[in-house]
């Protein structure tokens, strides 16, 4: 018996050295341990052997087994290796060629165009003021003259919140506006103030052109001798940095805002290109944004004197303006979250804007 175990080890440690291959060796592991391998049926005659048989020939069998497995276990690395070797001499990585495209994210329309405005009224010495969107009706309404017979008051326009969440009498509300971020930086700063005041506002309605939530920018100058023309050139200077054109022509409107006096409507000219309308000439006229002199009544309920300080105010959409440089014609899609739009209209997050690389590279 234990003549045919030592010859047994003999031919399997043979086999398992001449194995060339991770199949081949696989097959040896196979005919010696598997199911009706030659060391598994030596494994089962231990349970009819007397105890005595059990003592002298268990270890022996033990042995080939562990001999066996320690020798395929040994067999495999080698090959494994040589095979990594054989590999590593034969395939390589050029790494000097390009990386695969991954998928990535764009800056939306609207972050871009924050930026590129809060670039150009950087250099004209604008700082930026950032306020709550959840307001009270005296920051909103009250302080910008704005009385209580206004229709921007009324329900169906202004989004409330239940009069139990009212604060010192005054009713809680959605900002319809950045104009409060105005009202509390005057409140709060001496002058001389120059602002501009981007963020999210809030209004009941909703079709292509509007949303219920949208984005606002607004710019403020308060100082001693303030009128009209510097107002005009400041808007002047601004649009023909956003458009990045130096023929944008402007045309101001009166009209009327209850925090401005005298209020203006501004158009910027603009001219048709293969059927589409270019900002830029002066065939036509499109109104753009809203602006004035700030009211006198507003600058007393900040508590300052309006006899020794004036200002200029004026508002637009972000929205508006990112639809009129980029050519989009639904402001719905803005908020779609939709990613094909997204891809075709957003902008790389290394398109950081720059008023020496252009604002809208």
């Amino acid at each position: 018996m234990m003549t045919d175990i030592a010859t047994l080890q003999t031919e399997l440690m043979a086999a398992i050295d001449s194995a060339d291959t991770l199949d081949a060796l696989d097959a040896v592991r196979i005919s010696a341990l598997g199911k009706q391998g030659s060391v598994s049926a030596l494994l089962k005659t231990m349970g009819a052997m007397s105890p005595d048989e059990r003592q002298t020939q268990g270890p022996i069998i033990n042995g080939l087994r562990e001999s066996v497995t320690a020798g395929l276990a040994a067999k495999k690395a080698a090959l494994e290796t040589a095979e990594l070797n054989r590999r590593l001499a034969s395939e390589y990585v050029d790494m000097t060629l390009p990386a695969p495209e991954t998928p990535r994210g764009t800056v939306h329309p609207v972050s871009q165009v924050m930026d590129e405005l809060a670039e150009i009224f950087a250099d004209m010495g604008f700082a930026v003021a950032e306020g709550r969107e959840i307001e009270d009706d005296w920051h909103n309404f009250t302080a910008l003259n704005i009385p209580e017979t206004h229709p921007a008051r009324a329900m169906h326009d202004t989004f409330y919140f239940p009069d139990e969440m009212a604060r010192e009498g005054s009713k809680m509300l959605l900002r319809t506006h950045t104009s409060p971020v105005q009202i509390r930086t005057m409140t709060s700063q001496e002058p001389p103030i120059r602002i501009i005041a981007p963020g999210r506002v809030y209004r009941s309605d909703s079709d292509a052109t509007h949303t219920p939530m949208f984005h606002q920018i607004e710019g403020l100058v308060i100082d001693k001798g303030i009128h009209l023309g510097h107002l005009k050139w400041t808007l002047e200077t601004f649009l023909k940095a956003y458009f990045e054109r130096e023929d944008v022509v402007l045309r101001l409107r009166p009209s009327y805002f209850p925090f401005t006096e005298p209020s203006v409507e501004v158009d910027v000219g603009y001219s048709m290109v293969n059927g589409k309308r270019v900002i830029g000439g002066s065939e036509g006229w499109m109104e753009v944004l809203g602006s004035g002199m700030v009211h006198r009544k507003v600058i007393e309920a900040c508590g300052l004197d309006p006899d020794i300080w004036q200002g200029f105010a004026f508002g637009t959409g972000v929205d508006r303006l990112a639809m009129l440089k980029y050519g989009m014609d639904d402001l719905r899609a803005f908020f779609d979250g939709d990613n094909r739009w997204l891809q075709h209209y957003g902008f790389d997050a290394l398109d950081v804007p720059t008023l020496s690389g252009g604002v809208g590279a």
